[in-house]
């Protein structure tokens, strides 16, 4: 554990420190986020915080492939060759984004970028080799063929996550902190899946998930609002890719019989076989109910589902009272809410861990709806003239 907790400060201290350089570059080189009608920063701020993370990330693997536990471990090959193919993606998905921060590429040319990052980890080994399915009488894992099949639908699903993180990334640290706590989450389950397993191994998706948090938290000072710079879409694009491949990396790494008990041999009140699939897209609820209703909208209304507008979850927040600071907060809560309960309830069962949920949920649904009403009540209360209030 120590050791991944060095992987994460060498990623958080050098994201920290290469945004100052990102920053300048991206003033030098123009790539400035303008201010349009669906924005809601006031003042022009430099993009290029992807070079930053993605700085970081390569920080946290030469250093990981350093120590003892991680880089001369056994079994270590396969983990860090499932970890260079991911950052070697993600290299060509932020390059992808950075050109876009400077020329602003169309919608299916981010798109085509994204299909070749996804296809370089794809032909470097990692993919899904298996489909978890519920069934009448329980769980069947149905197999794909190695080939086309595991190819399409493992680039299938890294897309669909890299652009629910793209698309949540619309308040200053949204998207950083969003992803910086399914990463941990996920980190958390990676661990713990290897403890209730007794199998003393690294994982990749351990290791990248650690550094991808650290990362996240170490850019997370120049994004909170007011922002110094934006992430952009080479940010963006490479903390959702990141997460997605780390995902997939692990279940290859584990059969599905060893994940049906719950830590202490309790069974799990979630379908535990489904977990390494459906994990992060839990992680990232937040983002992927902005996608879909952004989809929806957007199609409905007679749209491309690549048009920009200004009714996202955050637009909504703010909307109805929150400041931007406040609605990044919520949102915040309610990321790791979904995916730290997910975790929960996948590796523990109890009433305890129920009743927990629950008043953590009361809890943000309190904060969300409660708090801007009695804002603006004080709001409407201050805005009336002396003799109008009540006394």
């Amino acid at each position: 554990m120590r050791e991944y907790l060095l992987v994460f400060v060498t990623a958080c201290a050098v994201t920290y420190l290469l945004a100052v350089v990102a920053r300048e570059l991206a003033v030098r080189t123009g790539a400035v986020a303008k201010v349009r009608d669906r924005d809601v920063h006031e003042m022009p701020i430099p993009y290029f915080g992807g070079i930053a993370i993605m700085g970081g990330l390569l920080a946290a693997y030469v250093v990981a492939n350093q120590l003892p536990f991680l880089g001369h471990a056994p079994g270590r090959d396969p983990v860090f060759h499932d970890a260079r193919a991911i950052l070697i993606g993600g290299a060509i998905v932020c390059a992808v984004g950075v050109i876009d921060d400077i020329f602003e590429l169309d919608a299916v040319t981010k798109l085509a970028g994204q299909v070749i990052a996804a296809g370089v980890v794809v032909l470097q080994g990692v993919q899904l080799d298996r489909l978890p399915m519920p069934g009448p009488s329980g769980m069947w894992t149905f197999s794909l063929d190695g080939g086309s099949q595991s190819a399409l639908i493992t680039v299938l699903i890294i897309i669909t996550v890299v652009n629910a993180v793209n698309m949540v990334d619309g308040l200053d640290g949204l998207a950083a902190g969003v992803v910086g706590i399914g990463a941990i989450a996920f980190f958390s389950f990676s661990v713990l899946l290897v403890f209730v397993n007794d199998a003393e191994r690294a994982t990749t998706a351990a290791m990248l998930t650690a550094a991808l948090a650290g990362a996240c938290l170490g850019f997370l000072p120049h994004n909170f609002f007011p922002a110094r710079i934006f992430m952009g879409d080479s940010g963006a694009l490479l903390i959702g890719f990141t997460l997605a491949c780390s995902a997939i990396s692990l279940t290859s790494r584990f059969p599905n019989t060893t994940i049906d008990q719950g830590v202490g041999g309790a069974q799990a009140s979630l379908l535990p076989t489904l977990l390494p699939l459906i994990l992060p897209f839990a992680v990232l609820v937040v983002p992927f109910v902005d996608l879909v209703l952004a989809i929806v909208r957007r199609t409905r209304a007679g749209r491309s589902p690549f048009s920009a507008d200004k009714k996202h979850l955050h637009h909504r927040l703010l909307e109805i009272g929150h400041s931007q600071r406040r609605a990044v907060l919520v949102m915040y809560l309610w990321a790791g809410l979904v995916a730290f309960g997910v975790v929960l309830i996948s590796l523990f069962s109890g009433w305890y861990s129920a009743i927990g949920l629950s008043v953590m949920a009361l809890t943000a649904c309190l904060l969300t709806f409660g708090i801007p009403g009695h804002s603006g009540l004080i709001k409407q209360e201050a805005a009336k003239p002396p003799t109008a209030r009540r006394t």
